[in-house]
């Protein structure tokens, strides 16, 4: 369980969102390198790698209650979102499920931006 401060509080659904979205971009990863087809996901893996990445920098960046978490998670949208659109092109249940994963880590990372630019 982690430690929750005050100043992570608002930000919990996002860096909890953040570390679905990084596990499950990993395992997808993973899944598309078996899979028969690999040279045909093989902009989806790069895809997948950089969303796993930008996840986890969120999640540390609001954790650590950083001054770039607002402009972090704002690109983690986008990156999110064009990982769910590669991953929604293969029917594997691992891609499906990883493109859903992205659809909600990009709509809680806009939330949390939008709160971050309300409160300044």
């Amino acid at each position: 369980m982690p430690i929750v401060t005050n100043a992570t509080t608002e930000m919990q659904a996002c860096i909890d969102a953040c570390n679905a979205c990084m596990e499950a971009c990993q395992e997808c990863y993973t899944a598309c390198l078996n899979e028969p087809d690999v040279q045909a996901r093989t902009h989806c893996i790069q895809v997948l790698r950089d969303c796993a990445d930008i996840c986890s920098m969120a999640s540390q960046y609001m954790s650590r209650s950083s001054q770039f978490a607002q402009q972090l998670c704002n690109l983690c949208a986008t990156i999110c979102d064009a990982c769910a659109t590669e991953c929604a092109m293969f029917k594997d249940t691992h891609c499906q499920k990883c493109a859903d994963m992205c659809r909600k880590c990009a709509d809680e990372c806009r939330k949390m931006a939008s709160k971050a630019l309300a409160a300044k």
